[in-house]
């Protein structure tokens, strides 16, 4: 069957989407705006003595030196700033994978954030929380405690994953919404897209396991802001804006969501002559 949404071309993708969409000129623009609206959510919450709390994805990560300058630069402390980080791969034994395996995204998140934001604007190490794959419901009782997630960050999979909320046809849509943090085997075709991008297509080598934040901490999050910039995005975000909501491709799933926002680029929402 032929979708027809995948070839809308840009005025057509703009015309009446079900999620709102901002076209920026190019990468570097979509990661500076994601930036941008971390630090000012920080500002305003802070502003009113108010904690901040994002879920925060490894993938997108473009954003991260904008923000670790935007920081260090601007003196704003992030004492009571929570991130929540979406999602770590796992062993075979379902563990967190080693945080020195270049793959690891609590590795990532300390060499290419924590570390480089000075000391004395850093949280505390206990504000920077992975979901953990022997005590899954932490994470739950956490957003609970801290009285829910302002925004949540992140990007979409090939097949629509949100961090690893991999597809699950045989659910319906309010059922997926349900899923909570848990640990899942990952799809073929998300490895093998991380496989292209993160070992030069060693598919073989891609962790099969993970553990990721459920569907229903993003979709409660009070905001959810996704950047789409790859190629293989053209098609991504047509079906999250023109496909019917489903558990097939769960970034449809973000139509009802009530403060969305898909920040996306010239590349992206032109198709190729």
């Amino acid at each position: 069957m032929r979708h027809d949404y995948y070839y809308y071309d840009r005025q057509a993708l703009l015309a009446a989407p079900k999620v709102p969409i901002e076209v920026l000129t190019d990468n570097s623009a979509v990661f500076q705006a994601i930036a941008q609206e971390m630090v000012d959510e920080i500002k305003t919450r802070s502003t009113i003595g108010k904690t901040t709390v994002f879920i925060c994805p490894v993938g997108p990560v473009g954003q991260y030196p904008y923000f670790v300058d935007m920081v260090n630069e601007g003196n704003i402390s992030l004492k009571n700033v929570w991130f929540l980080n979406m999602d770590e791969y796992l062993t075979d034994d379902k563990q967190w994978i080693d945080k020195s395996d270049k793959l690891s995204f609590r590795g990532f998140m300390e060499r290419a954030v924590y570390s480089k934001i000075k000391p004395e604007l850093i949280m505390p190490e206990c504000q920077r929380v992975f979901p953990d794959p022997s005590d899954p419901g932490r994470m739950d009782r956490m957003i609970e405690e801290l009285g829910g997630v302002d925004i949540c960050f992140g990007g979409i999979g090939i097949n629509g994953h949100l961090a690893f909320n991999e597809a699950q046809d045989e659910l319906s849509p309010e059922q997926f919404k349900q899923l909570h943090t848990r640990v899942l085997e990952i799809s073929r075709e998300t490895r093998t897209a991380n496989a292209i991008g993160d070992l030069n297509g060693a598919i073989d080598d891609m962790p099969r396991w993970c553990v990721t934040i459920g569907m229903n901490e993003i979709f409660n999050a009070r905001k959810v802001r996704l950047g789409v910039f790859r190629d293989w995005h053209r098609a991504v975000l047509r079906h999250t804006a023109y496909g019917e909501a489903s558990a097939h491709f769960p970034a449809t799933l973000m139509q009802s969501h009530p403060d969305v926002l898909i920040r996306t680029t010239e590349f992206v929402a032109n198709l190729p002559d």
